[in-house]
């Protein structure tokens, strides 16, 4: 079977590796978006999965709109199947109508719930135990096509989006193996979705992180968890920005957004309970744990965040 693989950050490197690693399956090409500059010097960088592309000798096609620039390198190519995983361009009629097998999306949630573009961010603030992968079928919709397979796991307490990431590309490689053998085997039963259960998401933005000092401690924690490692949810002390990495929740009661201990540790009160901050970092400074920052920044009770 002739694939043609479109994905284009670390997400969806592990789900390429493992299409390429399916007997039976030859990855025709890779389609990613292009190079961008990173970091302060805007180095040009080459997205993570063009730099496996290449390394496994795989052609890697760029576009910045795949619907106006990649129809007829497409349609040369000619895949029985196409596979998209995180890689961020609304596909036309006409590119999904190319391939005999149609598209299929890996995608970062139990679909209907959490369609869009960021489910695993939303997933950990809205206070989730548990998501997981589907591998869908492509419609000209947002994530609203008939559902091939689905697996799901547990999220941690504390877990982090970063970590949650790492995890779901895993499973996300286990399942378009899964899925891709289906398929091959002419036994693949697609299930539509409940329209009635679907929910959505949207790109993330900076401002979502600041904290809101007067929602509860548990979701304060949560904001924190689903924007570690970006874009980091953010406050202000004594006016100038105060980035949080980590935090939990404690039951000591106070006014919200107010320094109610900052003696090796630091704790502010919330909407509901309290918030003990466990990795800080000031404006022009470098995360450091609480029990660091403390001894080098002197606090006082009383002190309003945000």
């Amino acid at each position: 079977m002739k694939v043609v693989f479109l994905g284009t950050p670390d997400f969806a490197v592990l789900p390429l590796k493992a299409v390429c690693e399916t007997k039976g399956v030859e990855v025709a090409a890779v389609i990613c978006n292009k190079d961008k500059p990173f970091g302060r010097k805007q180095v040009l960088t080459a997205p993570p999965v063009k730099v496996i592309a290449e390394s496994l000798g795989i052609p890697v096609f760029q576009y910045d709109k795949i619907r106006v620039e990649g129809v007829d390198d497409l349609k040369r190519l000619a895949p029985d199947l196409m596979i998209t995983c995180a890689f961020g361009q609304i596909l036309s009629q006409e590119i999904l109508d190319i391939p005999k097998h149609g598209v299929i999306n890996i995608h970062a949630s139990l679909l209907p719930k959490y369609r869009g573009a960021s489910p695993i961010h939303y997933a950990i603030l809205n206070g989730e135990k548990t998501t997981g992968i589907t591998i869908m079928k492509t419609d000209i919709g947002i994530d609203t096509g008939d559902i091939l397979l689905q697996k799901s796991l547990q999220i941690g307490d504390n877990e982090t989006c970063g970590e949650l990431f790492e995890r779901l590309s895993v499973l996300g490689a286990e399942c378009i193996k899964d899925a891709l053998s289906l398929i091959m085997q002419n036994s693949a039963v697609y299930t539509p979705q409940i329209e009635s259960k679907a929910t959505f998401t949207k790109i993330i933005t900076k401002e979502q992180a600041r904290i809101d000092w007067t929602k509860s401690a548990d979701d304060i924690v949560n904001l924190v968890r689903a924007f570690n490692p970006a874009p980091v949810a953010f406050t202000t002390l004594n006016g100038e920005p105060f980035k949080i990495y980590s935090a939990e929740k404690c039951d000591i009661t106070g006014n919200a957004g107010e320094i109610l201990f900052a003696d090796k540790t630091l704790i502010v009160g919330a909407g509901e309970k309290s918030v003990s901050l466990l990795k800080v970092c000031k404006a022009g400074g470098k995360p450091m744990q609480i029990s660091d920052f403390l001894r080098g920044n002197k606090l006082s009770t009383g002190t309003k965040l945000g």
